[in-house]
């Protein structure tokens, strides 16, 4: 399981929040401060300095925290395919302040001014992530070791629970906090699920982003709620450009299976757009429907 095509294929706001936790990790990690990162009570309810604030939410405080960190962030960039960039990047925002105030909600409940109780990182989109990715991603195979038995998904839960127990305490409560964020963003809290930026931030993001090796630059999708993943075909005629004489583009049938649909539909829905795949996607959540 990797999230669909290699590379941040139509994931512009994925890669370019990748690159900056990278960069800040880095940045700390060459000066020495990444031990310090980690958020405390007094450093809430004291003086809190900006760019301690910043690097906190950007910066992970060890090699294998980025490593982890990193990974999942790259896998979960199926969730900006899945609703397009404008949705993706309000779903980053939402994840981030949402988990940020639970944090000092449980630092003002624990009151310990001696104890750094939070690590750095984006803990809180991370593990936000994990809510569309248990109900949304469907398992495709399962396998057994030892008696056991594992899913393709497992992997990724295993990747969340090393990240969650990487610092232990210290991340466990931020990991938590960006469950409850991602909890709400699923509930509509707000009506969240309905907002989005507009049609130049995602334009903005694809050209400040260079293209990835090996990728093809595609228009950036904007599509409505993360949609169920459905197995049905597609039935009905939709209002379209006449279909292409050439097949689909194998990176085009591919990114629609990322996002959950049935490889036969998403090749049938690409033939009745002339291969356009903004089109696709309209015509496959246009069948599911119904």
């Amino acid at each position: 399981m990797n999230g669909g095509p290699s590379g941040f294929h139509n994931a512009p706001v994925t890669k370019i929040f990748v690159i900056v936790c990278a960069i800040f990790t880095i940045f700390f990690g060459i000066r020495g401060r990444s031990n310090n990162l980690g958020l405390s009570y007094e450093d809430i309810f004291g003086r809190l300095r900006i760019s301690k604030l910043i690097g906190s939410m950007f910066a992970f405080s060890s090699t294998p925290e980025l490593m982890f960190g990193l990974y999942l962030l790259y896998y979960f960039r199926v969730f900006e395919r899945q609703i397009g960039s404008n949705k993706c990047a309000v779903f980053i925002l939402f994840s981030l302040m949402v988990s940020f105030l639970f944090e000092v909600l449980a630092l003002a409940f624990l009151k310990d001014p001696t104890a750094n109780l939070l690590t750095s990182g984006p803990y809180g989109l991370v593990f936000a992530s994990f809510i569309p990715f248990y109900l949304d991603i469907p398992v495709s195979t399962r396998f057994r070791v030892f008696g056991v038995q594992f899913s393709d998904k497992s992997f990724i839960y295993l990747a969340g629970l090393q990240l969650l127990l990487s610092s232990w305490k210290r991340s466990i409560l931020p990991g938590i906090c960006g469950i409850l964020a991602g909890s709400l963003y699923r509930l509509n809290f707000f009506r969240i699920r309905k907002a989005k930026f507009p049609e130049c931030f995602a334009s903005f993001f694809s050209r400040l982003s260079w293209p990835s090796v090996g990728t093809s630059a595609a228009p950036t999708r904007n599509v409505g709620t993360a949609p169920s993943y459905t197995t049905h075909q597609v039935e009905r005629t939709y209002p379209s450009p006449m279909p292409s004489a050439i097949g689909p583009p194998e990176d085009s049938i591919s990114t629609l299976v990322s996002m959950g649909f049935d490889r036969d539909s998403a090749r049938q829905a690409l033939v009745h757009a002339g291969n356009d795949i903004n089109m696709a996607t309209n015509i496959l959540l246009e069948a599911q429907s119904h």
